[in-house]
């Protein structure tokens, strides 16, 4: 097999300056509703790009949970990788993977921790499992086999086996402000249409197209 070899055109659709929605956010749900209805697995999944002490970047998928004015929402364990990066260093950039329609989405910001009530009501909403397995994880920490993560999440259960899943300490969410979000439309011949909208001083938004 030839990496080199493999290639494709890529011809579904166009972006230009007449299709594009002045406001990002409104771009972005668009795209998104076009993901949802394309039926595209985990259309909200999202890379997740941070920087640890040394300048050494990190990715991990994360979903996207919340959409609004203010930015993108995810949540996770406030000791996991991401959290302990994003503490030393909030600059934060996210990816959506649209492959199969030939888009991408790629959003640079700052991750602004979300309050305990907006987290808890989340939480609260999770699948009973996923909470348990929030309590039974000490994410991005070492741990010696799968036998032993099961065995925890199995504790967990018994211990939390009536009444509500009360909320981890270690359990929190950021919403990315975003100060840059690019829209990337495959286009023929590698000639991609790429749209960058930037925040002003104003919070109001500029566009400027971008080479491909």
């Amino acid at each position: 097999m030839k990496l080199e070899d493999i290639r494709r055109e890529y011809l579904q659709d166009a972006l230009s300056e007449d299709n594009l929605q002045d406001d990002p956010f409104k771009q972005f749900e668009t795209w998104l509703e076009h993901a949802v209805a394309s039926q595209l697995p985990d259309p909200t999944a999202m890379v997740v790009a941070t920087v640890d002490e040394t300048g050494q970047p990190s990715q991990r998928i994360v979903l996207l949970k919340h959409l609004d004015d203010n930015g993108f929402v995810f949540f996770t364990n406030t000791g996991s990788r991401k959290a302990q990066e994003l503490k030393g260093n909030n600059k934060i950039s996210l990816h959506f993977p649209w492959h199969h329609m030939e888009r991408q989405v790629i959003v640079y910001g700052e991750a602004k921790p979300l309050p305990t009530s907006a987290v808890a009501k989340y939480f609260l909403s999770r699948p009973k499992e996923s909470q348990l397995a929030a309590w039974a994880s000490a994410q991005s920490r070492p741990v010696s086999s799968r036998k032993v993560l099961m065995e925890t999440f199995a504790n967990m259960k018994n211990k939390f086996a009536k009444g509500e899943i009360p909320l981890p300490d270690f359990w929190g969410g950021y919403c990315v402000v975003p100060t840059k979000i690019e829209f990337w439309q495959g286009g023929a011949h590698r000639l991609h249409d790429r749209f960058m909208y930037q925040r002003q001083a104003d919070n109001s938004w500029q566009i400027t197209r971008l080479n491909p």
